[in-house]
């Protein structure tokens, strides 16, 4: 059984192994060393203080991956603009968690007195990422090149923007 809910401390191991299989085997983040617990209970405090977001994916009593909705940039004219990030743990994409993550983040996010929810997407050579979202109603917004270098590649980012209101 499949259940969306939000972060509980108890799930920050889980996230961290998730999120650190991404860093080590994957062009997906930008990331070349994976965040510690220290990090990841101080990202869902800040989120949680703020009003915003971040999700789990339970399968079976397991953490299969997450969500969560942060602050475009630090300036404070972006406030109303938000960022997504969802994982899923390795053997758990393909099973709708993604869908389920995402439109619940999405929900959520739409709550907030956010406007505009970006997602900034490595293109790395695997579209699902990109599906999920246009699923969703993002549109590309723009494409940086050669913006990261990660396991030997120039990797470029995809921007995709979806008007919450």
């Amino acid at each position: 059984m499949t259940k969306i809910r939000d972060l509980a401390d108890a799930d920050l191991p889980a996230v961290s192994d998730i999120y650190a299989h991404y860093v080590t085997d994957s062009l997906a983040t930008f990331d070349e060393t994976p965040p510690g617990l220290r990090e990841w209970r101080d990202k869902a405090a800040g989120l949680a203080g703020t009003g915003l977001p971040f999700l789990v994916a339970e399968v079976d009593g397991q953490v299969a991956g997450y969500a969560y909705v942060a602050q475009y940039r630090p300036k404070p004219a972006y406030r109303h603009t938000l960022e997504d990030t969802i994982y899923l743990a390795p053997g758990m994409t393909g099973r709708g968690l993604g869908r389920k993550l995402l439109g619940e983040l999405i929900t959520r996010a739409g709550e907030t007195s956010a406007r505009q929810l970006i997602a900034v997407i490595a293109d790395s050579g695997d579209p699902a990422s990109t599906r999920l979202h246009t699923a969703f109603g993002f549109e590309e917004a723009g494409r940086l090149k050669a913006v990261g270098f990660k396991q030997g590649r120039w990797i470029d980012t995809v921007l995709l923007q979806l008007d919450l209101r």
